[in-house]
């Protein structure tokens, strides 16, 4: 059990017994009042028995009606105003008739605290004092006598009095409601902070899940990039060379040149195929700057295919972060795979350009273009990925792909990347 819930427990129990006492009280000093009066003897102060059983049996009518029947009616204001009037003007009679009833009177405090509401609390003390007050002095008959003066120092001495202790007794109740409504309060923040617990657990799962989902799916786009880049082009490559060497089986040196050709790019791709498992750069990479390895792929893929293919590089030549690396180096592949599949092309360029903030990648060739707004058959089992798997690539950066082409034109396809150096964020 928490802390707030104990304290409001205890605060509870001690209510509980609070209204238990104040419930029989007035029962129990009325009790023993009419039993002192009636046991005292009736030479010393004579009482008239019949006016205060009387009067005792209509102080217990009243207070059974009003204080122990109704609880619902202790909430009407004007209504407990006329049952603590009564319950006064009763008890003022029965102090009159005989004086041990002041005992009695003493329940006119908790229950003008109970009943009663602002200043008209103090009323009812000041009754209650008053009343008390002719008491002490003895009957009602010796104040009337002559004892004036001393009734009301008397009196005057007992407002005052029970005035002071009733201001701290309420000071105390506003306290002890403000220490309830406080703890009310702090249960309530509790009650919506475990909501608030359980809720976050419950988005927290839920972003696992999406975060596992995302994980797999992006993990699914790298393999595919990664196989078409390597795999299905190394295997294109090889199809072609040993289609070159069929077609030139007379010619046993240029057809083994052909198969050699094949030989190395399945190796190649071999290798390839292996650091993409492993999540590896590529070889090309690991063993030169991008400059270098970029030019390599594209000698190589001159001396195939019989293009003429040319690398510029401009700007400060520096290392940048590996994803920036891979995604330009495998943007040149592609590019130059689609040359060799769909422009037949005479000549291709490259253009790597350092910037400050950026790194850019231009692949142009004179081929014969094609209309880049046309319906492209991306989910073809033979082709199409390429494209949009550059975009991926050059996206997952922050980058930007554009293709500029038209028919009969060639083609511009242009890699923007940010200049995120070596080391730096991922």
């Amino acid at each position: 059990m928490s802390i707030e819930a104990e304290l409001r427990a205890e605060f509870d129990r001690w209510e509980r017994r609070e209204i238990g006492v104040l419930n029989v009280l007035p029962y129990l000093l009325l009790a023993a009042s009419t039993l002192l009066t009636l046991l005292q003897p009736t030479w010393d102060m004579p009482v008239h028995v019949p006016t205060v059983l009387g009067l005792t049996l209509a102080v217990t009518l009243w207070l059974i009606c009003f204080h122990t029947l109704h609880p619902e009616w202790h909430q009407n204001g004007p209504l407990m105003g006329l049952y603590y009037t009564g319950l006064m003007v009763l008890a003022a009679g029965l102090v009159a008739v005989a004086p041990f009833f002041t005992i009695f009177i003493f329940v006119g405090y908790p229950q003008a605290f109970l009943y009663l509401n602002g200043r008209w609390r103090y009323a009812g003390v000041a009754a209650t004092a008053t009343i008390s007050a002719v008491g002490y002095l003895g009957r009602a008959a010796d104040v009337i006598a002559g004892a004036w003066w001393e009734w009301i120092a008397v009196s005057l001495v007992s407002v005052v009095l029970a005035s002071a202790f009733f201001y701290f007794a309420e000071l105390a109740d506003q306290r002890n409601h403000r220490q309830k409504r406080a703890l009310a309060e702090l249960h309530e923040a509790n009650v919506k902070l475990e909501a608030a617990l359980e809720e976050n657990a419950g988005l927290h799962a839920q972003l696992l899940v999406q975060a596992r989902e995302a994980g797999v799916l992006d993990e699914r786009q790298r393999m595919a990039r990664e196989i078409h880049d390597t795999l299905a082009q190394g295997l294109a490559g090889i199809l072609t060379q040993l289609q070159a060497a069929e077609q030139t089986l007379d010619e046993p040196s240029t057809a083994r040149r052909y198969v050699t050709n094949a030989m190395n790019l399945a190796r190649e791709s071999l290798t390839e195929a292996r650091r993409t498992v492993h999540a590896v750069e590529p070889a090309m990479l690991a063993e030169a700057r991008l400059p270098d390895a970029i030019n390599d792929v594209a000698r190589r893929w001159a001396d195939v295919h019989h293009v003429d293919t040319v690398l510029t590089t401009t700007g400060d030549a520096r290392p940048m972060h590996a994803d920036v690396e891979v995604a330009l180096l495998r943007t040149a592949q592609e590019a130059l795979a689609n040359v060799a599949k769909h422009a037949r092309a005479s000549r291709v360029g490259l253009t790597l350009s350092y910037m400050e903030d950026l790194v850019t990648l231009d692949v142009r060739d004179d081929g014969v273009g094609f209309e880049p707004g046309a319906n492209r058959a991306s989910a073809a089992p033979n082709g199409g990925f390429g494209l949009a798997g550059m975009r991926q690539r050059v996206q997952r950066l922050a980058g930007r792909l554009d293709i500029e082409s038209e028919p009969g034109g060639g083609t511009a396809i242009s890699a923007v990347v940010p200049a995120i150096p070596a080391g730096g964020a991922d």
